[in-house]
């Protein structure tokens, strides 16, 4: 399996994103300037959390049009697994492929804590390690992850099943109270309509160790190096 993790400038995650890659890999994976117009032969494209060109003006705007993201759409629109985690989650709603924002806070304010995640799907390249109903810890560390759409795409995502974590309590239920962000449907991820790609605000590639007080955001990256070798 070949992965590719793109780096801008503002990008702080793409060496964790790297070592969980590689861990589950066996192998690096190729790390991509954003100003390069060729990607190499992929089998997945990671785009990692940071704070893209700075965060100017909206998260992840300005890293959409960068030169490298031209082939990244090309290769989502074919078929490539694209997963997009936090600033990269960002960047798949300013490219066009994934709907709805990543809105300020309801707090305005930067929140990095643990969170509960509900796994929605576990038929995918992204979850199939995990079980539908899933409880996981997942950290966040962002300003601007209040995922918002409009009622018809939000009902699109629904009856399609294109919902992939929420955030939720312990027992798994879905509360105001679990929600950091204010993110409509508590929603923390979403996939595409073919479920190739992944976009979501929490950092599983910071929780692939014991050391790191647990394990559950590994279970992504076993789940894809599974389906995708």
């Amino acid at each position: 399996m070949k992965a590719s993790v793109i780096v801008f400038p503002g990008s702080n995650c793409d060496r964790d994103a790297a070592v969980a890659l590689e861990r589950a890999m066996g192998a690096a994976p190729q790390m991509v300037w954003h100003g390069d117009s060729e990607l190499p032969k992929s089998d997945l494209i990671l785009l990692p959390g940071g704070f893209s060109y700075g965060d100017y003006l909206r998260s992840g705007a300005m890293a959409a049009h960068s030169p490298i993201m031209r082939e990244v759409v090309r290769r989502a629109e074919a078929g490539t697994p694209v997963l997009g985690i936090c600033n990269g989650f960002q960047v798949l709603t300013e490219a066009g492929l994934l709907p709805g924002v990543l809105m300020r806070n309801a707090t305005l304010r930067f929140i990095c804590k643990d969170v509960r995640l509900r796994v929605e799907r576990d038929d995918t390249a992204f979850a199939s390690h995990y079980k539908k109903d899933e409880v996981v810890r997942i950290p966040i560390a962002h300003k601007d992850g209040c995922y918002f759409a409009d009622p018809g795409t939000l009902y699109i995502l629904e009856n399609e099943g294109r919902i992939a974590f929420r955030y939720c309590e312990e027992d798994g239920a879905i509360t105001d109270a679990a929600n950091p962000n204010g993110s409509t449907g508590n929603i923390a991820g979403i996939y595409n309509d073919t479920s190739t790609v992944l976009g979501m605000m929490p950092h599983p590639e910071r929780l692939i160790d014991p050391a790191q007080s647990g394990t559950d955001g590994a279970k992504m990256f076993s789940s894809l190096v599974e389906t995708l070798h």
